[in-house]
């Protein structure tokens, strides 16, 4: 009989083994590293098992999961019984369970390792998405249940655990949704499948000081991107966004603020692609007073001939509304105009004008019926150089919807902060 006070958050977790996977994610604190630890060593003791504990770097293991387990060894009073040598590192049980620890970057030790029905990644996130499926396949014994337990703070949306757990190309047109993380936060627990998904911050650790929850919370104030790892324990995008005045809304709100703007300037523009890139046509409408951007129709399409699309938004011929489209495609914008859309090649400044027009309205909001827009556009990254520098003009994606923007925009001037300013000493230079 074993007596242990857990965090509650944890204590289904700790005897469900109904799944082949378990991954846990959370911030910093939250106490889910201790709890598989113990999880494993309960299990362990109640079954003749060897479990696989990897790390990407072996060497880290002496002062991080094998010290763990040492640690609740002792504590739980099994000192006796239990071993945790050092040479090797391993953890011994009495009925001839046994514990082994591995790394990544010693991969060739990975092949001499048999029966296995157990194992635990910690810090999945560094691991590689090769290493993963590589223990995947080491999984495997003649009768007992498998099972893999991953661990880890999120990192950004572009590691192989979100892709892999979570949505799968994200932001692109194939994107396949396994679980929403949005659910997970939401929920704390989800089964989806074959996976047990469980979320924690350090509010579920209940011996956690207060003082390290308070120094959490001060990272919101000098870095939101570790604010949103290490206190709200979520994956998202790392690196600068180039919209962040960039948001999503139902349709019904966004067509209704248009129709309260007294001046509205509407616009359409129109990015063309064929194979590998995308056809972008977007109906905008500018609240020149207000600085703000809406965005209330899309047409997303690939693969289309010219007269294919021409049927697609044939529409644009009764309405007559203008189109501004890409200057750099001359043809396609003739044939058209030829046939009854009135469109016409946009001015096309470089990149980096571009974006900073784009960035000097308060507000962009795209209705929620223009999935793509949004898809692109709310995430959208700047790229980084090898060094790790930001490329102003280069970004994570290549985002035609952006691009569409740009060219029915073509026309609009956009007024900053910085410009108002001059204009204001100029005339009271004039005495005005």
């Amino acid at each position: 009989m074993i007596q242990k006070e857990v965090n509650p958050h944890f204590e289904d977790f700790l005897f469900d083994w109904n799944h082949k996977f378990q991954f846990l994610v959370g911030g910093y604190g939250s106490s889910k590293s201790y709890h598989v630890a113990l999880k494993i060593i309960l299990k362990l003791l109640q079954e003749k098992r060897t479990a696989l504990v990897v790390r990407e770097v072996y060497d880290t293991h002496r002062e991080s999961t094998h010290s763990l387990f040492e640690e609740i060894v002792e504590d739980l009073g099994l000192s006796e019984r239990v071993k945790c040598p050092t040479h090797p590192l391993q953890v011994r049980f009495p009925n001839g369970s046994k514990i082994i620890f591995k790394g990544m970057d010693k991969p060739q030790k990975l092949k001499s390792i048999n029966n296995v029905s157990l194992i635990w990644i910690e810090e999945c996130s560094e691991v590689k998405y090769e290493g993963f499926k590589e223990l995947i396949g080491r999984l495997r014994h003649p009768s007992l249940d498998l099972h893999m337990v991953l661990s880890t703070n999120p990192v950004d949306e572009g590691n192989w655990t979100y892709s892999h757990f979570f949505i799968k190309n994200k932001g692109q047109e194939d994107q396949l949704v396994i679980l929403d993380d949005e659910d997970l936060y939401r929920e704390r627990v989800v089964v989806k499948g074959d996976t047990y998904y469980h979320h924690s911050l350090a509010d579920d650790n209940l011996f956690l000081p207060q003082s390290y929850v308070e120094e959490l919370e001060k990272t919101k104030i000098y870095d939101l991107d570790l604010y949103r790892v290490a206190r709200k324990g979520r994956f998202g995008v790392s690196g600068t966004k180039v919209l962040p005045q960039f948001e999503s809304k139902p349709h019904e709100e966004v067509m209704g603020a248009i129709d309260q703007i007294k001046n509205p300037l509407y616009r359409n523009g129109m990015d063309f692609g064929f194979e590998e890139s995308y056809n972008a046509l977007l109906r905008m409408v500018v609240d020149d007073k207000a600085k703000t951007l809406y965005i209330y129709w899309e047409y997303y399409s690939r693969n289309k001939t010219d007269p294919e699309i021409f049927d697609d938004i044939s529409e644009f011929k009764q309405t007559k509304e203008r189109i501004k489209g890409d200057s750099a495609e001359p043809k396609t914008i003739t044939y058209f105009s030829k046939r009854g859309i009135n469109m016409t090649g946009a001015y096309k400044p470089s990149r980096l004008e571009n974006i900073k027009k784009m960035k000097r309205f308060y507000k962009i909001i795209c209705s929620d019926q223009c999935p793509n827009t949004v898809r692109e556009c709310k995430n959208l990254t700047y790229k980084k150089d090898r060094q790790g520098n930001t490329i102003y003009d280069e970004f994570n994606i290549d985002p035609h919807t952006f691009s569409a923007m740009w060219y029915g925009l073509d026309d609009y001037e956009l007024v900053d902060l910085k410009d108002q300013k001059e204009t204001y000493k100029a005339i009271q230079s004039l005495g005005l």
